[in-house]
Order: C-alpha cells, then sequence, then structure tokens
C-alpha cells in the first residue's frame, strides 16, 4: 500500500559525507515560455549529473546502468534562465541493490528545485536488479544512516478519472532498453501543469512513479482528474497504468 511518504520533505542537505558537486549554465532547449527550467530539462540534469557522480566515485565501469523507479521534483523556487546550475548529489537511503540519490538544484540568480530518485542498479543482459559494489556501498552510506533500503510505492493507480488525452511517443524517446526514457514521461507532466497552472505554481510538487516500461509504438493516453489543489494521473496503455503520476501545492 501507498505510504504518507508523499507528504514529507525531502531530507536536507548532509553535514558531512560524500556529497558530489557539479555545474553548468542552464540551456535555452531546457526552459519554458515564462523562462524557467522545466521539469522534463530537471530529469536530464539529474540524470547526468548521476553519471558524473558515478565517475567521480569510481564506479562507473561496475555499474554502467540504472533505471529510475521514482522520481520526485520540488519546484520550491522556479530556476530562471539565463543562470547557472550548482548541482548537489548525495545518497539518502540505500540497500546492496537500490539507492534513493537527493540532488538540490540551485541557480546562480536565483530559484531552487529540490529532487529525489528510487535508483535501481541493473543488469543489461538479463535486465535484473544487480548488487553494488562493497566500495559504492560504504562511500554512499556516509550519508545516510538507512541501510537497509525497501521499495515502497507512494502513490495509488488512479481507480478513475474523468479526463483523457493521447500522447504521441517519437523514436527520440526510446532509451538503451528500447523502453521510453525518463525524460519522456516529463513531457507528459508538462501537459498537465499546462491544464492546472494554479496547481503548479511554486512552490508545488511533482511525483512520476513508474510501474512498468513503455515501448515504441504502442498507444499511450494521459488520464487524470483534476482536485482543488492536486493531479492526479496515469500514463497507460489501454486500461494498463505505466505511470503513476501526481502534482501538488506544497
Amino acid at each position: 500500500m501507498p505510504s504518507n511518504d508523499v507528504d514529507h520533505r525531502l531530507s536536507p542537505l548532509p553535514e558531512q559525507g560524500y556529497v558530489y558537486r557539479t555545474s553548468w549554465p542552464v540551456t535555452t532547449g531546457d526552459i519554458g515560455g515564462t523562462l524557467h527550467l522545466r521539469l522534463d530539462g530537471v530529469a536530464r540534469y539529474i540524470q547526468e549529473a548521476g553519471a558524473e557522480n558515478l565517475i567521480d566515485a569510481g564506479e562507473a565501469e561496475s555499474h554502467p546502468h540504472w533505471i529510475v523507479q521514482r522520481t520526485v521534483i520540488d519546484v520550491i523556487e522556479p530556476i530562471e534562465w539565463p543562470t547557472e546550475v550548482t548541482l548537489s548529489r548525495w545518497c539518502s537511503a540505500l540497500s546492496t541493490r537500490w539507492c534513493t540519490m537527493r540532488v538540490d538544484l540551485v541557480g546562480s540568480e536565483g530559484g531552487r528545485i529540490e529532487t529525489e530518485g528510487f535508483w535501481i542498479a541493473i543488469n543489461k543482459d538479463t535486465l535484473t536488479p544487480q548488487r553494488v559494489t562493497d566500495t559504492l556501498i560504504e562511500r554512499f552510506a556516509s550519508t545516510t544512516q538507512e541501510h537497509r533500503l525497501k521499495w515502497r510505492p507512494w502513490l495509488e493507480n488512479p481507480e478513475t478519472t474523468t479526463d483523457q488525452t493521447p500522447f504521441a511517443l517519437r523514436r527520440t524517446d526510446i532509451d538503451i532498453f528500447e523502453h521510453v526514457t525518463n525524460t519522456a514521461y516529463w513531457h507528459a507532466v508538462h501537459e498537465l501543469i499546462a491544464l492546472a497552472p494554479d496547481v503548479c505554481t511554486a512552490p508545488f510538487r511533482a511525483v512520476v512513479e513508474y510501474r512498468r516500461p513503455i515501448q515504441y509504438g504502442e498507444d499511450v493516453t494521459i488520464r487524470y482528474t483534476r482536485g482543488e489543489d492536486d493531479v492526479h494521473a496515469a500514463l497507460a496503455v489501454g486500461d494498463d497504468v505505466r505511470a503513476a503520476i501526481l502534482l501538488r501545492r506544497l
């Protein structure tokens, strides 16, 4: 059953331990009409920061492949272009095959976005979870006391929805596993944001919880219900929910 974790703020930056930091300019391809960094851009940035983090930790060769089970993005204050964004990445909980990784984004000209992803190390040949190295555990464990992380969903699949709209896929939405990329799910989230801009005025939270992969050629729909302060939605193929989505005010 879903937990009440979705109601809680994300854990703060630790005072000690291994925190990876990197920065780069916000690009014009990642901003919307308001000049704010879009959420699909945030998803790309946290994925690139993760790749850099593994190289910095000396673990990229041992663990090149990860999939994300859930992504949480809290827009505390929008990051507005032009600016440089600094990303701080650290582990907030882990086990031997998966971990939750916090990434905070701070704009040099203002703005703050807090994120957390539930990441699973994957064997590319078997597409099953893979045990991480002892050196990764030792380094990532330095920022958390939770070393027996278990998966628990934050969201329920919407049982009924009041509206739906088709969501077209492009070949560029496909990753090396022949699945729709994490970023493409956030394109769907932006379709929902356009329908509920008042809910998605900072500070607000967006959660995507992945159920089963979407493959190119499948007919995908966004199904949603608008509440007073939130939007509950799903990306579905027929009656099969592939991802649950929540937008809500913080």
